[in-house]
Parts: structure tokens; sequence; C-alpha cells
């Protein structure tokens, strides 16, 4: 079977490919206005830039960490989403969405999804940590996370 897609060390390629990739970061980080200022920056190329824009990818881009969606019911009072929100903010969660329900009956249904790396922890702590806040009434992981 063929494959399209290697798995190379960064550090036996050329250089360029490294600073295609750092090229695309400072655009999608917009601290580059063009494809010409990032490429600039970088000391490459315009042309070299377009050339392997849609090949290079850094591999973190590709899979780092999985994507996490929980499913809380939380009570209706003031603070109680930010504290779960500071709560996943401390663990190093990086946050993708957050959804919440119009609360009813005292309660407000709010779904969360972050993806998870090296210093989130395992889900059972983050569940653990998480469920032990004031105001949360139930919290579950929801399954069809990447």
């Amino acid at each position: 079977m063929k494959s399209d897609m290697l798995l190379v060390k960064a550090e036996v390629l050329p250089e360029v490919f490294q600073k295609v990739v750092l090229a695309k970061q400072l655009l999608n980080c917009k601290k580059a206005k063009s494809a010409t200022e990032a490429a600039k920056i970088c000391g490459i190329s315009r042309s070299a830039f377009y050339k392997y824009r849609d090949a290079v990818f850094a591999y973190k881009e590709l899979v780092d960490g999985s994507i996490v969606n929980l499913s809380a019911v939380l009570e209706d009072k003031a603070g109680v989403l930010s504290i779960f929100i500071s709560a996943l903010h401390e663990m190093k969660a990086n946050i993708l969405t957050i959804n919440q329900g119009m609360p009813s009956g005292g309660v407000a249904q709010v779904t969360v999804s972050y993806r998870s790396n090296e210093n989130v922890g395992n889900i059972a702590k983050v569940l653990e940590r998480l469920s032990k806040i004031d105001g949360v009434i139930t919290l579950e992981q929801v399954l069809g996370g990447v």
C-alpha cells in the first residue's frame, strides 16, 4: 500500500520546510499581514512559501491531543460557568467551544469541547476536579471526541 504522507524529523529536512511552517503560524496568529510579509520575516521567498504551504505541516497541527467533549448541568447562579471554565484554563486545556442552553428550572445545560494535551492530565482527574465545583450538578464526558 502506497502512502502519500511521511513522518520525518525536522532536522533532516531542508530548512525551507521549517520556515514555511513558521510563516504559516505567523499568518494564523496575525503576526504577519500577508504571505509576502511572513515569507520575508522567515527568510524565504514568497514562491517557496506558496510552493510548500499546502504540503508541509507541523506534526502538532495534525495530531496534538485529542478533543474531549464534556456535558454538564450547572446551577443557574452567577459565576458557576466562569469558575468551571477557569478550572479548565488552570489545567491548561485549550478550550475550543462552549455552548450554554437557556437556564430553566434553576439549571443550565453546558457543553464544552477542549483539546487535551499532556498538561491537562487524564480525563478522570479532569472530571473529578470539575465535579467538585460548587454549582456543578452533573458532569460527564460525551462520546464522539476525536
